[in-house]
Order: C-alpha cells, then structure tokens, then sequence
C-alpha cells in the first residue's frame, strides 16, 4: 500500500496545559513533594485524537478533579502524536498518560505503562468503539474488495481505528498494496477530506462519527459504511510502572474516586453518553491489540 502523510499531527509537541485543582493545598499548590505528589507536580499525557483546542477544556475539569483528589498540581500534556505520548513515559516526562488501545501495547511493552482505568457507561459498565470505512452514498464502492486503485484516508501512524484496524482488513483482503492510503494527521481530518470529495473513501470510527453527527459536520445519510470493526475497547489510562507503587495505588483510587460528571466531557469525545465513572482495567483486558500487533507484525516504529 502507497501512504503518504498529508499533515502533520493536530498538536505541537508537547503542548502543555497546565492544570491546578482549585481546593489544592498550599504545599500542594506551589509544588511540594509528598507520596501522591511525585517531584511536586503529576504529568498527565494525552494523545491528539481531536482537535487539542477542543480536547483541553474537557480534560481541564478531569485534571483539577484528579489534583483534588491528589493534593498535587496536575499537568494536562496534549503530545504532537501517539509515538511523541509512548517517548515522554519511557524518557520518564509523563507520570500518568491516556493511550489508544494500539498505543497502549506498545506503551506497556517499551515504556512500562500500567493500565489502571476506562471509561465506563452510565452503568458501570465497560464501553468499546468501533473503526469504519465510509464512502460517499453514490459511491460505486460497496465493499472493500472494490477499494483497488482506490484512495483511503487513514488518521495517523499507530492510531487503532484510523491505522492498524483498516489495514488489517485491507490485508485480509489481500488489497493492501492496490490501495493508496493518505495519513490525514487524525480522525477530524480523515473525515474531512471524504466530506470535501479529496479521498475515494475514509475511515470513520464511531467516536469520531458520533461527535461530527452532533456537531453538524458529517451527514450520515449523504454517505455509507462499507466495513466496520469488531468492538475495540476503550482507552485505557495508565501510571508508569517504575514510580513508587503507594503513588500507582493512589491514582488509581484517585481515579476510581472521581464522579461521572469530572470525566463526563472527556467520554463523550470518546463515544460514551451518558457517561458514568472510570472502571478498573488490566492488560488481559486490551488482549485483543496484543494480539493484534503480533499477527500484523507491528512495532513501536509502525506507531
């Protein structure tokens, strides 16, 4: 398959939003160290899977709950891309980090990260997301198998709905190499360029689908779904393994003690409304991307 990379990734590296509880204490305000409160400060990554000027004020509530909780300023940190998020926790400059599943394999294998939480429904209950292929209704494209010669619009390296996902089903196919697959920079823009008639088809997952439906963006009944994934799970959340484990138990009960409506802004860019607290996850959980990765051959390079 040809790719080619037509922007570059939605954020700037490392774009720092900084975030300070509003009932932090004043140790805990100026920087001081403590258990909760390593070097004085908690790094919290944050892959660009939306627009950062979007993302930032749904994860400023997040992050002040969590500095609550914690009694240690919370830096909110938008990386430029999923391989930019995995570099910053393995060069230890992320204490906690949000992952895509994909993401998170490597995450876990190269810089030790250790999934604590996800985001739950209304229920309790734990929430998947699907990757999609969409073309245009009139589209003489009706499965994938009439993709050759064909243009894709793929979100970015490594992503798991807007990357491994799609070319995995296109290499099942056995059309991979007949396919010429543009990397739009992430899911916004992969959409963006079917909307605009740039790309023979895109792909679409059913979060990003879900908040361009709402925002007035994408008119589902204008284009169709020609493939669709199994259920992915969501986006884990994890701490990095070589920091003290009374911090690792602390965060995560921090977490698991935050209320729907601290995360509630966040679920919904992640297809989850209504939104319930974050539920506890494990590796055996994102198994599946694992395994994924074996059978596709991917590395962190692929990321």
């Amino acid at each position: 398959m040809k790719k080619n990379t037509l922007m570059a990734a939605a954020a700037v590296a490392l774009l720092g939003i900084s975030l300070v509880g509003c009932s932090a204490s004043e140790d805990s305000a100026s920087g001081a160290e403590s258990a909760t409160c390593p070097g004085g400060k908690i790094r919290f990554g944050i892959l660009p899977y939306e627009d950062p000027e979007a993302l930032g004020p749904a994860y400023k509530v997040l992050g002040d709950a969590l500095s609550k909780k914690l009694d240690c300023p919370v830096e909110m940190i938008i990386t430029e891309d999923y391989a930019a998020e995995v570099l910053a926790m393995e060069n230890d400059s992320l204490e906690i980090a949000q992952f895509g599943p994909l993401g998170f394999v490597f995450a876990n294998e190269r810089a030790g990260a250790v999934p604590m939480v996800s985001f739950g429904d209304a229920k309790g209950q734990p929430t998947t997301y699907t990757a999609g292929i969409w073309v245009p209704k009139d589209s003489k494209i009706k499965t994938i198998e009439d993709l050759p010669g064909k243009t894709l619009a793929l979100g970015s390296p490594g992503s798991t709905s807007g990357d491994a996902l799609p070319m995995s089903a296109l290499t099942k196919a056995g059309i991979a190499d007949k396919v010429t697959a543009d990397y739009a920079g992430g899911h916004p823009e992969a959409l963006l360029m079917l909307v605009n008639g740039t790309v023979d088809a895109a792909q679409i997952n059913s979060q990003t689908l879900e908040t361009a439906t709402k925002e007035g963006s994408f008119d589902q009944s204008n284009f169709r779904q020609i493939w669709k994934s199994e259920e992915i799970p969501n986006d884990p959340v994890t701490v990095r393994k070589n920091l003290p484990q009374d911090f690792q138990d602390a965060v995560k009960e921090a977490l698991l003690g935050l209320e729907a409506t601290d995360v509630e802004q966040v679920s919904a860019f992640l297809g989850v409304d209504p939104a319930g607290p974050l539920i506890p996850v494990t590796v055996d959980t994102y198994q599946p991307l694992f395994d994924l990765a074996k059978t596709m051959g991917l590395t962190e390079k692929d990321v």
